[in-house]
């Protein structure tokens, strides 16, 4: 008879383990980054991987002290990442958390999260209700969904998947679930603009200036989503933007403004574990895009918005009439959110200014402030229209004078000592805007012969500028050297591209060769000067007094 050979087990337990305890693990906290991702790592040889039956990104529970998570589950060999007997935890999961290394903790397979049935019913098609919208939304805020799930539902509510009552619902749901600032006023004002144009940094303009006037206006941003910069991530380069929520209160009611990012101040949370999703699927959807800016801004205490939606070939919205459709969905949901909307319709053909990038951006603003003649003059004159939007919901301004009003703060100077107060209140960075810090590996493209711009692609600019590096680094970017309708002559430059990496400068070349032309110089006549195209009337005031 041959004798029975038993291999040798190449499990391992966890140190200490008691009986009965099989499921317990010591913590460990591991340095990767995952955005907004709960992600749990387990060496492969562990008992407790073994026994539970758990398979690579399945999803599992971790408790500990009264505290749950739910974390997907990545598989490691290395036990330089985690050893046999160690659970470890992302960043963000080890923030959840709220233990020390070294603490036990226990897993197990996790349940499916309660609204996941809500989700298949959305993938198969069916419409939603406001429960399930806010059973989905809760369960995002709580991380149950992996990024697997998250995907599946910005993939199911995009483009036309929602109708406008869904996106009310979407967008009742996301308030819900963070908190809601109330500032015990009136008429408090916000300005946001739904994005597409590079360096279209007006709010960085438009806050000092209705602050200047006495206006309430707390404006919180998002870091860029597919842009090469978002108003947050520009405003990093003056100013922290990460904030806690008592502090930003101190400083609106100091200062009547401030530029924060919104998600330090856990508004709308939901929004921010989806743009995580949204970001490298470079989606924006209209109905996720209401919900996002509308749940924040009224997370944020606002009560009137103007916002801004550009039109351009290559903006995010390419046509009046998606302009107009857009321009009603946004109506439809504020008036059922009690938010008076004074929508305008912009031209988004070029970049507004001249910098694409947070410091290049940072620049352009600081400029228009300081009245500097360097100044691009689109920002400026775009800022001071919206603005005056703003400042004519005041019910002491007459309608109409609003423009001249934004103006009189802008030159005298007054819209640039408030900007320098809410810098200093939220903690002032070192930027000398007149010499500022750009990526080291800079490189021209050139006109190949004389013309005049009559094209300029925004979204083949902005992928160079982020192709650079922006808004990672925050000195990369792109600096536009010539606009619409301006004569070039032959071997000008038309702009220059700013890497600071080796790396970016070699992403970037190529994208420059490939280019149809950021900007195309062709001999034609040129085209009719820039203007802003904006829709008339409806331009709503508060039904009383100061709303």
């Amino acid at each position: 008879m041959n004798p029975e050979i038993t291999e040798p087990s190449t499990a391992c337990a966890a140190p200490g383990n008691r009986a009965g305890d099989a499921s317990s693990l010591s913590l460990r906290r591991v340095l990767i980054d995952t955005d907004q991702e709960n992600v749990a790592y387990m060496h492969r040889d562990c008992a407790v991987y073994r026994a539970e039956g758990f398979k690579a990104l399945s999803k599992v529970e971790i408790r500990t002290n009264g505290r749950r998570i739910l974390a997907t589950l990545n598989v490691v060999d290395d036990e330089a990442i985690v050893a046999c007997g160690e659970l470890g935890l992302s960043m963000s999961a080890f923030a959840q958390i709220g233990v020390e290394e070294g603490h036990t903790v226990s897993v197990s397979q996790a349940e499916p999260p309660e609204s996941i049935g809500a989700l298949h019913r959305k993938l198969g098609g069916e419409r939603l209700d406001l429960e399930d919208f806010r059973a989905i939304v809760r369960d995002i805020t709580e991380h149950h969904y992996s990024k697997i799930e998250l995907t599946a539902f910005v993939v199911a509510t995009n483009r036309d998947e929602l109708d406008r009552e869904e996106v009310y619902f979407l967008t009742e749901a996301m308030i819900d679930v963070g908190r809601r600032l109330d500032w015990h006023e009136p008429l408090v004002v916000d300005k946001h603009c739904i994005g597409g144009v590079p360096g279209n940094r007006t709010s960085m303009l438009v806050v000092p200036i209705v602050a200047a006037h006495g206006m309430l206006c707390p404006k919180t941003s998002s870091r860029a989503i597919t842009s090469p910069a978002g108003t947050a991530d520009t405003m990093d380069v003056l100013a922290q933007v990460e904030l806690p929520v008592e502090q930003l209160h101190d400083i609106v009611r100091r200062h009547r403004g401030c530029l924060a990012w919104g998600g330090s101040a856990n508004l709308s949370p939901a929004d921010d574990v989806l743009i995580s999703v949204e970001r490298p699927l470079a989606l924006d959807s209209p109905g996720q895009m209401v919900a996002s800016i509308l749940s924040k801004k009224i997370a944020a205490g606002s009560n009137y918005l103007v916002l801004d939606i550009p039109i351009g070939p290559t903006a995010k919205v390419r046509s009046m009439p998606d302009a107009q459709r857009l321009r009603r969905l946004f109506e439809y949901v504020a008036r059922r959110m009690k938010i008076s909307l004074d929508v305008v319709i912009t031209d988004g053909r070029q970049p507004i200014g001249f910098g694409i990038g947070p410091v290049l951006e940072a620049r352009d603003v600081m400029r228009v402030l300081e009245n500097d003649p360097r100044a691009p003059a689109d920002l400026r004159q775009k800022a001071l229209r919206l603005a005056g939007r703003l400042i004519e919901c005041d019910p002491d301004v007459r309608g109409g004078d609003g423009f001249a009003i934004a103006r009189d703060i802008l030159d005298s100077g007054r819209a640039l000592a408030k900007m320098n107060d809410i810098i200093q209140a939220q903690g002032s960075r070192s930027f000398d805007h007149n010499h500022p810090e750009l990526g080291a590996l800079s490189f021209e493209i050139r006109s190949p012969q004389a013309g005049v711009v009559c094209g300029i692609d925004n979204l083949q600019l902005s992928r160079i500028a982020r192709l650079a590096g922006a808004p990672k680094v925050g000195q990369a970017g792109v600096d536009l050297l010539f606009k619409l309708g301006d004569t070039v002559p032959a071997g000008a430059a038309l702009y220059r591209v700013h890497p600071s990496l080796a790396s970016d400068l070699q992403f970037a070349l190529p994208a420059c060769a490939q280019s149809s032309g950021p900007p195309t110089a062709r001999p034609p006549a040129a085209p009719a000067a820039s203007r802003e195209f904006c829709c008339p009337p409806p331009h709503p005031r508060p039904p009383s007094g100061r709303h």
